[in-house]
């Protein structure tokens, strides 16, 4: 039991810690990188258990305006896509506080073009998994404190922050948007007396 609970912790205190509310200051870097197409689609969209009822074109509309509010922000010089394909929901409902108070999540694939160059920069999508920020209004449960439409921005916030976090990670140990690849740490080996 405590094998299925301990990845739902560490779900939850990483959707604790993303500060999705930093839109007014400095982009994080991210190169050359400039957004060009902005393509949210939801051929698959699942809504999870116990969850209150989201139409695909709510879900597309929410998190294309997140992801355009955190990207319109680059001004590169080399235009790249993001295709964002939102695969799956639960927006909490109201429950019995802390005892059956679901939290909300959102899962969606992200996949990255390069326009200049005419393919992916990522050939397998990545992968992202959201849950609610914690803070005083979805302590006792977000179902119980806010509106589905609120619950919806709060995800679509979050998921664009953490796609934001993992094309950091990208310019940084990839070299994508014209960032330098790091290289690779050599195992080290015992010295020998």
């Amino acid at each position: 039991m405590l094998r299925l609970v301990m990845p739902l912790l560490v779900l939850l205190a990483l959707g604790a810690c993303t500060n999705p509310h930093d839109l007014h200051e400095e982009p994080a870097e991210l190169g050359n990188f400039l957004l060009g197409h902005n393509a949210v689609v939801a051929p698959n969209l699942t809504k999870g258990p116990a969850s209150r009822e989201a139409s695909k074109e709510e879900w597309i509309k929410a998190v294309k305006t997140a992801v355009d509010d955190r990207f319109k922000r680059y001004d590169g010089e080399a235009y790249y896509h993001l295709g964002v394909s939102i695969e799956g929901y639960v927006l909490a409902v109201p429950g019995v506080p802390i005892v059956a108070s679901p939290k909300s999540a959102l899962i969606l694939n992200v996949t990255v073009w390069d326009d200049a160059a005419g393919k992916k920069l990522n050939d397998k999508p990545e992968t992202i998994t959201v849950v609610e920020t914690l803070s005083g209004n979805t302590f006792l449960g977000s179902g119980l404190t806010q509106s589905k439409a609120r619950q919806m921005r709060n995800l679509s916030l979050n998921a664009s922050k953490q796609i934001q976090s993992w094309l950091e990670r990208q310019y940084h140990q990839e070299g994508w948007f014209g960032g330098t690849k790091e290289a690779p740490r050599a195992a080290k080996t015992p010295r020998r007396n």
